[in-house]
């Protein structure tokens, strides 16, 4: 690596011109990456409510709809409204009383059915249908295009509509968000740095990689927006250490190599890919392990990071040592006492206390577990938007007007008999929540023949193999009480149409629910296995991987637990890849230590030295790196008005911080109590014969 290190000295002019050469593609790359907004398009393919969606496209040529409630307008206002909304591009159809009855009948003429699904006492309901699917650019684009043309009086909703807000709101706060996780890394860096100008050069040449990783993401196509609003923010907390690292390595090799900078950098540069690629492997395996969700948002985050934090390595060995370099004098400079104290102090302190912290462990842990598991979990993204965004206004409106507060669409056979389509509808009806379900045959009743029909009414609900029966329901997405509902109308229709499916917002949530359930399980056994493994090789030992990965699972458990006994309800998405997150990109600390330790260990310290030694030497950089993880994300949590990202966000920052005082204080009480098992059985631990002058050396630079 010696080898590299030079020629990254060599030719760091070279590499500098080509860092900010690179930017443009990227920067290209990045504004050709489409955002999906859509969560539930992540649901995997083969479910019966995706393949539901695919034919509603496929045979209607409908691919999302929309409900939307006109206040205070009269019947002839509101067809000419309809009348401007069907010219929307990429508007396929707008279902209202008029498209089965004449606007001149009185409504209290109508039939019961339709006076309950299209009027309310306060105003009147419209369905509109979209040619695209429902986070399309084009569908999004008719949602603007419809609230622009339509007064105060009219709301929106459905979730192409949730979606477009989710867009809007998105793409305003993620700038936001990197100026905040800058600004208070720059806090954090000034704090701990002996340098005012080093922390400046971190994140530019860690500005870098993310926009190398951004830039890149044009090849997957398209990045879910939770991807992109985290992704830089998550890099920068994940890839910091590597940059603290190559610094303190460089200050040390200088000390070595007196007033030859390049020589020290070259030198600095080899230990820091032989240290940094290891660890990074422990980080990058967690992010890989999200790979494995068949919910594919976790593939999309995972990917993504995974290859943020191989850019964040290369960008720590190649651009910032060619910085350093360049800008060697200016740096010189600018240095100054590091603010923060010594950390390391506490080491006697730990292990003096060993007892009392294992006792905080066991005391701790069964509730941690208990609450961890039993974290009140939220499914419906929309109704945890700011209340003043138009869906979320629109949504309540409904709720209030009309009772719906979802709506699935039934796709049917449309050769079954008027009869027996009849009999199912009035079953459906019967379905508590159910507000109403109206199809063809409840539109027109099993007398009239379907031949008499208007042929633009057919077309809009039936084809020559399905039928489209819309049904208003009651209650809210991912609630307990839609999920049976669910399952009872789905019972019903099994009984007249066993190729029958139900699909929309709910039902797609429902699926959603259970699926996850199932990533989680697997995503954790993944990444435990994964890092179980790499610890193993790292350290040569059975006994060090399950000690390790304990501690920080403890840590994560305290972590996740935190939401339950304060009553706060957190998005599924987090108790899926925090987990994975916290454990590949904390347990550095505890490698870190251990690497320490077992330094100490090999050269003849004693069990209680080699301990102290470990917390002394690992302590300040574990602070540090905890703290940076931490700046990057909780000003994000704290800014964010969309909650998925918000409390994703708290959960990273609290856990970096709940990982770090579990290392420092509960680690070590682990090698005090297994220290004889792990030398026992694990490579490169075996306890030389004591040397004396090593340990008299150790003392005099510990305070106890």
């Amino acid at each position: 690596m010696l080898k590299f290190g030079k020629g990254v000295v060599k030719s760091r002019i070279i590499i500098f011109i080509a860092a900010i050469l690179l930017l443009i593609p990227s920067v290209l790359g990045y504004l050709h990456t489409r955002v999906n907004y859509d969560i539930l398009s992540y649901l995997p393919e083969n479910i019966e409510t995706m393949k539901g969606q695919d034919i509603l496209v496929d045979e209607f040529g409908t691919g999302a709809f929309s409900t939307f409630v006109v206040d205070g307008m009269s019947n002839k206002e509101i067809s000419a409204l309809k009348a401007k909304i069907e010219d929307v591009d990429h508007v396929k159809t707008v279902l209202w009383y008029d498209s089965v009855a004449d606007i001149s009948i009185p409504t209290d003429m109508l039939p019961e059915k339709m006076q309950k699904v299209f009027l309310s006492d306060e105003g009147t309901l419209m369905f509109i249908m979209y040619d695209t699917t429902m986070s399309a650019d084009e569908t999004m684009e008719a949602v603007e295009q419809i609230r622009a043309i339509s007064n105060e009086q009219c709301f929106l909703s459905g979730m192409s509509a949730v979606v477009t807000d989710i867009r809007d709101l998105s793409d305003k706060e993620v700038p936001v968000y990197v100026l905040l996780a800058v600004i208070l890394s720059l806090v954090v860096l000034s704090l701990t740095m002996d340098s005012f100008l080093i922390p400046i050069f971190f994140l530019l040449s860690i500005g870098m990689a993310i926009i190398y990783n951004l830039g890149t993401n044009v090849f997957m196509g398209e990045i879910s927006y939770v991807t992109k609003a985290l992704s830089a923010v998550l890099q920068l907390g994940v890839t910091m250490d590597y940059s603290i690292f190559l610094w303190h390595s460089y200050e040390n090799q200088k000390k070595i190599f007196a007033e030859d900078h390049k020589n020290a950098m070259a030198h600095a540069i080899a230990q820091t890919v032989t240290s940094v690629v290891g660890s990074s492997v422990t980080t990058v395996a967690g992010f890989i392990a999200l790979c494995f969700m068949s919910f594919t948002l976790g593939m999309d985050l995972g990917i993504v990071m995974a290859k943020g934090v191989v850019f964040g390595v290369i960008g720590c060995v190649t651009i910032l040592p060619s910085m350093i370099l360049i800008f060697d004098k200016p740096l010189e400079k600018t240095r100054h006492k590091a603010i923060l104290p010594d950390i390391g102090k506490l080491s006697g302190f730990v292990t003096k206390r060993f007892p009392v912290f294992l006792l905080i462990f066991a005391v701790l842990l069964l509730p941690a577990i208990y609450g961890q598991k039993n974290a009140e979990v939220y499914y419906d993204l929309a109704g945890t938007l700011p209340e003043d965004l138009q869906s979320f206004m629109a949504n309540q409106k409904l709720d209030e007007e009309f009772d719906m507060n979802s709506t699935h669409i039934l796709l049917a056979d449309s050769h079954m008999k008027a009869k027996d389509a009849q009999a199912m509808l009035d079953r459906i009806d019967k379905v508590d929540g159910v507000k109403t379900a109206i199809g063809i045959d409840s539109i027109v009743g099993p007398s009239v023949p379907k031949d008499m029909i208007p042929q633009s009414v057919r077309e809009i609900i039936e084809d020559d193999k399905y039928q489209m029966i819309l049904i208003s329901s009651e209650y809210k997405t991912a609630s307990d009480e839609v999920n049976t509902q669910i399952d009872e109308i789905n019972k019903i229709v099994a009984d007249y149409d066993e190729n029958g499916m139900l699909i929309g917002e709910a039902p797609c949530t429902k699926d959603l629910i259970t699926i996850t359930d199932t990533d989680f399980k697997v995503v954790s056994a993944i990444s435990i296995v994964a890092i179980f493994v790499i610890i193993a090789m790292v350290f040569r030992s059975l006994v060090l991987p399950i000690i390790l990965v304990a501690v920080i699972e403890f840590a994560i458990f305290v972590n996740m637990s935190i939401p339950f006994y304060t009553h706060t309800s957190i998005p599924f998405i987090a108790s899926i890849v925090i987990g994975t997150i916290q454990l590949g990109a904390t347990v550095d600390y505890a490698i870190l230590m251990t690497n320490n330790y077992k330094s100490a260990r090999a050269a003849g310290m004693e069990k209680k030295d080699a301990v102290q030694h470990a917390v002394a030497s690992s302590a300040q950089s574990i602070v540090v790196s905890a703290l940076s993880f931490f700046a990057s994300t909780f000003g994000v949590g704290i800014y964010s008005n969309i909650d998925m990202i918000s409390s994703l966000c708290i959960l990273m920052a609290r856990g970096a911080l709940i990982s770090m005082v579990v290392v420092i204080f509960v680690l070590p009480a682990m090698y005090m109590v297994f220290d004889k098992v792990i030398c026992a059985t694990s490579a490169g631990f075996g306890v030389k014969k004591k040397e004396k002058k090593a340990n008299e050396i150790f003392k005099s630079k510990t305070v106890s």
